[in-house]
C-alpha cells in the first residue's frame, strides 16, 4: 500500500521513535510560529535556556491579538517582541500587519515542512501543503532551541472529497460537516488528510479554512495535498520558487476513512453553545440579529472579502445591525482598497476594522446583553466573545452578509445569483509591516515592560500528593473557560501572578482566591477538558496557584501537553463513573506518586475522603521525567546542564 502525505512528512522529519499509533515521536520542526498573546511567556521561557541564537530555520512573531493599545501593557509587550526578534534571529510582524494565519498562508507557508505555532489555529497552513501544528508556547520555545517535538503518533483519517460545492455553498460548510458528523472531541489524536479528485475544486484559502477549524475537532493538524492550485497561488503571490508538488501516493492507506460529496452540502452554522451545535441554515431561519461580523482567521482572505463587498454593493445594513468586518492582513486589506471593496462595505454601513483577532477572541465587538451575534469566525463557547451570556453563532461570510441585509438569519440562497470572484493576477507585495532578523544582534538590548514579570517554575514534584478539589467542571469545558481571554485579561498575559486572578473567571469568579487560601489542590473535569485554544496560561496560571493535578475523564491533546510541561499531572480515570464520585471540597491523598511514575505504573492509586479510586497516569519515559523534574524547563535545564 503507498503512504498518505502525513506519513511521508513525518517519516522524512523523525528523529526519535517508531511511526506507531499511540507511540511517542519525536519529530524535527522546519519553522516556527508565535502571536503575541502566547508568544510573550514563550520568549520568556526561550531566554530562559540560555540560548543566544534560535536554531529552527525560520520564525515569525506576530501581533495579531492584542492590538488594542487601552493603556502601557499591549505597547510595552509589543515592544519587546519586536528587540527580542531583533536580538534572536526571528521576523516580526507589526500590529496591523494582519492575523498570523494569514499572513503566514500568503507569506511564509511551504509544502512538505512541518510548522509548530503557539496557536491552536496554526493548521491553517495545512492548506499549502505544511504539517503544521498548534501547540503551547514552551514547546514552541523548545523547537526555537532546535529540540524535536514530541508527541503521540496519531491516526491519519482520509477525507475523501467528491462532488463540487454548489453556489452559495463554501469551504466553512465541509469544515461545519466535519464537525457535525464528528463534535469537538471527534478529532483527538487524529490528523485530516483531504484528497480526492475534488480537491483541486478548492483553492488555497479555501482549504485554508477547512484546516483552520479542524482545530475545533480536536485534531492534532489537518492537510491538504500541494498541487497545482498551490503552484498558482503561490505564482500570484510571487513565491513560486518556495513551491513543491506535495502529495499521497494514488494507493495510500489511511487509518480511517471518510467521504463528503460536497455536491450535497448546503449553508450551515453552528448555533450557540458550541463549534460542533450544527444547523442548516434553512432550518433556523427567522431569528432576529443584532450583530454580524467577518473575518478571524478562518474567513478573512482576499476572496470572502470581495465577495461580501460585491453582495453589499447598492445595499444597506439593516436598521437593527451593527456590523463589522476586519479583513485577514494587510495585504488583502490593500487589494480589496484597490478593487472597491471598502467603498461597498462603509456606503453599507459596516464598520472596517485594521486586520487583527478582534471580536474572535472577545478583543472588542462584544455583543449586547441577549443580541443575537453571527460571525464567521470558528469558535463560540459561552463567554468568549466578551459577554458572559452570549448567542453566538458561526457561518461562512455569505451567511452573515444575508443576516446583516434583512435583519434575521436567512438562507443566503435567496439572495438571488451568487457571485464569482475572480482571482487577481498578482496580489501586492508589500512586506514593510514584517521586520526581517538582523545581521549583528550583539548590542541589541530587549526592552521590558512593567507589565512584564520573571518567569514562575515548578519545583520538583512532591513525594506525595494531598489537597482539596478546587472546582468540579464539566465535559468540553474549554481553554477559555479555564484562562479568559478579552480586553480585560489578555494584557496580563506576561504577568502570570495578575492573570492568576482570572482563573475559572467566568465559572467560579471565587476560584483563584480559594486556591491561595489552600494552598493549591486540585481540578475535576469530564470529557476532553482543555478543548480549544493552545494557551499556555490555562496551565501556567493554574501551576501559579498551587494546583497539583487534574482528575478527568479525558483530555483534549495540546492541553494535556501543557499540563506536563509545568509539572501538572494529567490524571485520568480508570473507571469514568469515578467522576460522580466526586465533588468541590473532597480532600485527595495521592501517595507514592514520584515512585509510581519513576516506576513506570501505568495507574495508582487516590483516597477521597477516605474512599479508593485508580487513576491512570500512562506516560511516555519523557514525560515521566519530565513532571519529576516539576515541568520541562527544569527538564530542559537538568539534562542539558548534566
Amino acid at each position: 500500500m503507498g503512504k498518505s502525505l502525513t506519513h511521508k512528512i513525518i517519516e522524512s522529519h523523525l528523529v526519535d521513535g517508531t511511526m506507531e499509533v499511540g507511540e511517542e515521536i519525536g519529530i524535527k520542526v522546519d519553522r516556527v510560529l508565535m502571536q503575541d498573546a502566547t508568544g510573550t511567556m514563550a520568549c520568556l521561557q526561550f531566554e530562559a535556556l540560555d540560548i543566544p541564537r534560535i536554531k529552527a530555520e525560520h520564525a515569525v512573531i506576530y501581533v495579531d491579538h492584542n492590538i488594542l493599545q487601552i493603556g502601557f501593557e499591549n505597547p510595552d509587550d509589543h515592544k519587546f517582541l519586536e528587540t527580542f526578534a531583533k536580538k534572536y534571529g526571528m521576523y516580526f510582524s507589526k500590529p496591523g500587519n494582519g492575523i498570523c494565519h494569514q499572513v503566514n498562508l500568503e507569506r511564509f507557508s511551504i509544502p512538505g515542512k512541518i510548522l509548530l505555532g503557539s496557536d491552536s489555529h496554526t493548521p491553517t497552513a495545512g492548506g499549502a501543503g505544511m504539517l503544521a501544528i498548534g501547540v503551547g508556547g514552551l514547546d514552541v520555545a523548545i523547537a526555537m532551541a532546535g529540540a524535536p517535538f514530541y508527541t503521540k503518533m496519531p491516526k491519519v483519517v482520509g477525507v475523501k472529497l467528491t462532488g463540487q460545492l454548489r453556489p452559495w455553498v463554501t469551504a466553512k460548510d465541509v469544515i461545519l460537516e466535519m464537525l457535525r458528523r464528528l463534535t469537538v472531541k471527534g478529532g483527538v489524536n487524529k490528523i485530516f488528510e483531504y484528497y480526492g479528485d475534488s480537491v483541486k475544486t478548492l483553492l488555497v484559502p479555501e482549504r485554508g479554512t477547512i484546516c483552520n477549524m479542524g482545530a475545533e475537532l480536536g485534531a492534532t493538524t489537518s492537510i491538504f495535498p500541494s498541487d497545482e492550485n498551490t503552484r498558482d497561488y503561490f505564482r500570484r503571490q510571487d513565491r513560486e520558487q518556495n513551491w513543491k508538488l506535495s502529495t499521497a501516493d494514488p494507493d495510500a492507506w489511511y487509518d480511517e476513512n471518510i467521504e463528503i460529496n460536497l455536491s450535497e452540502l448546503e449553508p450551515m452554522m453552528a448555533c450557540p453553545g458550541s463549534p460542533d451545535n450544527i444547523k442548516k441554515v434553512s432550518d433556523v431561519q427567522g431569528i432576529e440579529v443584532q450583530q454580524v461580523l467577518i473575518g478571524s482567521c478562518t474567513n478573512s482572505n482576499y476572496q470572502e472579502l470581495m465577495t461580501a463587498a460585491h453582495l453589499l454593493k447598492d445595499r444597506k445594513i439593516h436598521p437593527n445591525i451593527t456590523m463589522a468586518v476586519n479583513p485577514g492582513s494587510k495585504q488583502v486589506l490593500e487589494m480589496a482598497s484597490r478593487d472597491g471593496a471598502v467603498y461597498n462595505i462603509i456606503s453599507a454601513g459596516a464598520r472596517l476594522l485594521e486586520p487583527g483577532c478582534h471580536g474572535c477572541i472577545g478583543m472588542g465587538s462584544a455583543p449586547g446583553t441577549d443580541w443575537i451575534s453571527i460571525r464567521s469566525f470558528n469558535r463560540n463557547w459561552p463567554g468568549r466573545s466578551g459577554t458572559k451570556n452570549d448567542n453566538v453563532y458561526l457561518t461562512s461570510p455569505e451567511v452573515c452578509i444575508a443576516c446583516a441585509i434583512t435583519g434575521k438569519i436567512i438562507d443566503p440562497r435567496e439572495l438571488g445569483d451568487y457571485p464569482k470572484i475572480p482571482w487577481p493576477e498578482r496580489f501586492i507585495i508589500d512586506d514593510s509591516g514584517i521586520i526581517p532578523p538582523i545581521d549583528d544582534p550583539v548590542k541589541v538590548e530587549v526592552m521590558r515592560g512593567p507589565n512584564i514579570k520573571p518567569l514562575p517554575l515548578r519545583k520538583p514534584m512532591e513525594p506525595n500528593l494531598q489537597g482539596e478539589v478546587l472546582i468540579k467542571v464539566d465535559d468540553n469545558i474549554s481553554t477559555d473557560a479555564i484562562m479568559p481571554a478579552g480586553a480585560k485579561i489578555l494584557p496580563l498575559r506576561s504577568n502570570i501572578p495578575a492573570i492568576s486572578e482570572y482563573v475559572f473567571y467566568w465559572l467560579d469568579p471565587t476560584f483563584a482566591k480559594r486556591a491561595k487560601e489552600k494552598n493549591g489542590g486540585f481540578i475535576v473535569g469530564g470529557d476532553n477538558y482543555g478543548q480549544g485554544s493552545s494557551r499556555e496560561h490555562a496551565a501556567l496560571a493554574p501551576m501559579y496557584l498551587g494546583v497539583k493535578g487534574v482528575l478527568t475523564k479525558s483530555f483534549a491533546r495540546i492541553h494535556r501537553a501543557n499540563l506536563i510541561n509545568f509539572g501538572i499531572i494529567p490524571f485520568e480515570f480508570t473507571n469514568s463513573d469515578d467522576y460522580y464520585k466526586l465533588q468541590q471540597g473532597n480532600a485527595i491523598k495521592i501517595n507514592y506518586i514520584v515512585n509510581a511514575l519513576s516506576n513506570g505504573s501505568k495507574s495508582i492509586k487516590a483516597s477521597i475522603n477516605g474512599d479508593v479510586i485508580e487513576l491512570n497516569i500512562d506516560f511516555s519515559e519523557r514525560q515521566r521525567k519530565i513532571l519529576i523534574e516539576g515541568g520541562l524547563l527544569n527538564y530542559i535545564r537538568k539534562t542539558t546542564t548534566g
